[in-house]
């Protein structure tokens, strides 16, 4: 039986309408056209995921690494740079000019590079300021730190090489941070630079910081704890026992306080002792002299005189 271009047939039990040639031409064609462009954005999408990647771990700054392997660092090296880690978003700057021949500024940073784009470690750089020229004094990828009483030492190696001096060595700067209360960070500058030796060359700086002080003991002593004690339970003995008076006993008055007629015996009791204790004669010996008065003045002896007359 014919069948029409725009009539149905069935095929497996469905309904389907004929698929003109044109039209199953021009589908294919498309397909064919959109494949290029689908690919096009998948190799823009993974190159964009690619570039943030690699963005976001420039963006995440470097911070000290320990000379030696992870497994040779020492417990009290990680402990103190982390008690150095709240300098570490801080930046200081000291300049340094010596008559017309040296100028120059010192960046430093506790533990981060001064500038983190050139991924060079660099975390006390020296800049020339007559020609511009920055030397990398000291990396914090080669770092040492130690402390004292009072004071912690924190050392940068790796540092450019030095040219004339010290035998070509590579430069190292030291950091004295010294203990100074109440203040985060202050007082950064250069003591003094030592290379007119054969090796072992310094940059020697220095700043102050509470981060260096040691804990504060407690100023309480012994006995100011045991009186505080004392003095705690002797008030909550007065107020829980004048509420328990007042509101339980229904007391009133001095009746209130609590074993008020124990603390009155008491009271009593002590006075009688400091009058024994604290006066200088007996209480039932006789007084040093008697006043005279008329009660005292008995009746004159008649016979008093009789003695004296003449016989």
């Amino acid at each position: 039986m014919p069948v029409s271009g725009g009539s149905l047939f069935r095929r497996g039990g469905r309904a389907r309408a004929p698929v003109r040639r044109g039209e199953a031409g021009r589908g294919r064609c498309c397909r064919s056209r959109m494949s290029s462009p689908c690919r096009t954005s998948a190799v823009l999408v993974v190159f964009m995921a690619l570039a943030l990647g690699v963005g976001a771990e420039q963006l995440k700054e470097r911070s000290c690494d320990v000379i030696g392997d992870e497994s040779s660092e020492s417990q009290m090296e990680r402990a103190l740079l982390k008690k150095l880690e709240p300098l570490s978003q801080m930046r200081f700057n000291v300049t340094v000019e010596k008559g017309k021949t040296e100028d120059y500024i010192y960046h430093f940073r506790v533990c981060r590079e001064v500038n983190s784009t050139l991924q060079n470690f660099g975390g006390l750089v020296q800049t020339d300021r007559q020609n511009g020229k920055t030397t990398v004094i000291g990396r914090i990828n080669e770092t040492q730190v130690f402390n004292g009483s009072d004071w912690i030492m924190l050392i940068y190696k790796g540092g450019d090489s030095y040219g004339r001096h010290c035998s070509g060595e590579k430069r190292r700067a030291v950091i004295m941070i010294s203990c100074k209360r109440g203040v985060t960070a202050s007082s950064f500058s250069i003591i003094s630079e030592e290379r007119e030796k054969e090796q072992d060359c310094f940059y020697l700086f220095e700043m102050d910081s509470s981060l260096a002080c040691p804990a504060e003991d407690s100023h309480l002593s012994v006995g100011s704890i045991l009186l505080i004690t004392f003095a705690s339970l002797i008030a909550v003995y007065i107020v829980g026992g004048f509420l328990y008076q007042r509101l339980v006993v229904g007391a009133k008055g001095v009746e209130q306080f609590p074993h008020f007629a124990f603390w009155q015996d008491l009271g009593n009791l002590v006075a009688d002792g400091c009058d024994f204790v604290c006066r200088s004669k007996p209480r039932n010996a006789p007084a040093a002299y008697r006043g005279v008065g008329d009660d005292q003045l008995g009746e004159e002896s008649e016979e008093r005189d009789d003695h004296l007359l003449p016989m």
